[in-house]
């Protein structure tokens, strides 16, 4: 049977960084509330994360009365999820074809399947087919869209895209993640959900799998859900947008799930065999619970802590800029590899890789 490859990764962000400007936004949330304003201070410091893109072009001055430049995010007028499911038509497509166009794919006509994720917006017709008119694509591509997984979609995508490979050879599959998450902004007081939201940015990620034996070999897939668990992270359409939950229980959930269950990801005990291990940065204290539960050497998640540093969590898309970072590097081949990703259930997909020879 063929096997299958992700060849190549490509990444986008909007051009606004904003994470200061978001912090500074929150700090003045909590305002009438100093001690509150230092606990959140301390932890938003503790995050990991120094930058974040958004499509929200941020106002000028975060104590005045509204968020955004066009005063969309006015404060006690928040956007409806109307509204901000129209500014997910109007960007997600354009950051979609940006991470596309750098993945400079030489045979557009040869694209045989399109794959996308997000679970950040809905519209109809898509995305899917927005990207299949912009791009050229056969009218006939076999589409998939993978909708409102978290952020382990991208795990599921690339698993769907090994089935297609494997079963029919020829196929070049072009999987797209694009998230939105900062349109979900909340006006709030609630400590847990401002640190929340402290944690996310807009990204996409583009990428090709296909039988030709360059990149990584996509090797297998597992899924594990913990038990009794579904509390701790959920993701629901609300009228002001989607309300995303992330307990400060899902670390240590995440550490016991991996421990436990750590010889059904890889066959094994012992996580010195592989040297690549793709995770998604959920937070800093997920990449800490999942260094612990493996005990993996402090450098094995240094691309995972870069993406997080510089773009925070993007759903879905996140651990394929991971993943691009790997690709980038002088690995040799054969060199072995992890990747996992977490949400809602609470789930952790898996899958194993090598580099090609």
């Amino acid at each position: 049977m063929s096997q299958a490859y992700l060849n190549r990764v490509a990444t986008a962000v909007p051009g606004n960084e904003v994470h200061r400007f978001f912090l500074n936004f929150a700090m003045e949330q909590l305002r009438d509330d100093p001690r509150r304003q230092s606990v959140f201070s301390r932890m938003a410091d503790k995050g990991g994360i120094e930058r974040r893109y958004s499509c929200i072009i941020p106002a000028d001055d975060p104590a005045g009365d509204r968020v955004d430049r066009d005063g969309v995010f006015r404060l006690g007028a928040f956007p409806g999820t109307g509204k901000r499911m129209d500014m997910y038509e109007a960007n997600a497509s354009v950051l979609a074809m940006r991470a596309i166009e750098r993945l400079a794919i030489e045979d557009v006509a040869g694209i045989t399947h399109l794959i996308v994720t997000s679970c950040t917006g809905f519209y109809a017709p898509g995305i899917d087919l927005e990207i299949v008119a912009q791009c050229g694509l056969s009218p006939s591509v076999e589409r998939t869209m993978i909708g409102f997984m978290g952020c382990y979609a991208a795990i599921n995508a690339l698993k769907i895209a090994r089935h297609i490979v494997r079963s029919e050879p020829a196929s070049r599959v072009l999987v797209v993640n694009v998230e939105m998450c900062t349109l979900h902004l909340k006006e709030t007081l609630d400590l847990e959900r401002l640190l929340s939201f402290c944690l996310w940015g807009d990204g996409c990620a583009a990428s090709l799998v296909t039988a030709d034996p360059a990149g990584f070999r996509l090797d297998g897939f597992r899924a594990l859900l913990a038990a009794d668990t579904r509390e701790l992270m959920s993701w629901s359409v609300r009228d002001d947008g989607f309300d995303m939950v992330l307990s400060g229980r899902v670390p240590a959930t995440i550490h016991d799930t991996l421990h436990e269950h750590l010889n059904e990801i890889i066959g094994q005990t012992d996580t010195a065999a592989f040297d690549l291990w793709a995770v998604h940065p959920g937070g800093r204290s997920v990449l800490d619970a999942v260094e612990r539960s493996l005990d993996l050497p402090g450098d094995r998640l240094s691309c995972s802590r870069e993406v997080l540093r510089d773009n925070g969590n993007m759903s879905s898309a996140t651990v394929m800029f991971v993943l691009e970072k790997m690709l980038a590097q002088q690995v040799s081949p054969g060199t072995r590899g992890v990747g996992m990703a977490f949400g809602p259930g609470l789930t952790a997909e898996t899958m194993m890789f090598q580099a090609a020879a």
